[in-house]
């Protein structure tokens, strides 16, 4: 991908979510089925700062960042939606989360994140994220989207 297919795909990004760098853990859409489900992906930098203090022996992306970076995803199929463009939806929540595997700078990892049903602004939204077609983590996360 060249410098200006990578700008185009961040103002895709930045149009949908309100994550700027450094904590837009998107770097491409794959697919949107506004409202209902969206795969995305995020190129673990090599560089990123946090590896400095996070196991700096045998660097690894906190969990933390990979519920985020499938939260992202799952942001992208409710954001793009009519009734929410412009809104933040915020992470109200973790049902369940499970971590197969340690991702390593270089990575690639793609989330599969399916949207259930909205009541009253909040929802429930399953997630599953893979690097190279093995998965690595699984969530239920729980979002608002305020008025």
């Amino acid at each position: 991908m060249d410098a200006r297919e990578t700008t185009q795909e961040l103002n895709e990004i930045q149009k949908i979510l309100p994550h700027r760098p450094p904590f837009l853990f998107v770097s491409r859409i794959i697919s949107i089925d506004t409202g209902r489900s969206a795969v995305a992906e995020y190129d673990v930098p090599l560089d990123l700062p946090l590896f400095e203090g996070h196991f700096p022996q045998e660097k690894i992306l906190p969990g933390v960042i990979i519920i985020e970076m499938m939260a992202q995803t799952g942001a992208l199929a409710i954001l793009s939606h009519k009734d929410f463009r412009g809104k933040i939806a915020y992470l109200a929540g973790i049902e369940s989360a499970r971590f197969k595997r340690p991702v390593r700078p270089g990575e690639t990892m793609r989330a599969e994140t399916v949207i259930g049903p909205i009541r009253r602004r909040i929802g429930r939204a399953q997630g599953n994220v893979f690097v190279g077609g093995e998965e690595v983590a699984r969530a239920v996360v729980l979002f608002a989207v305020p008025n």
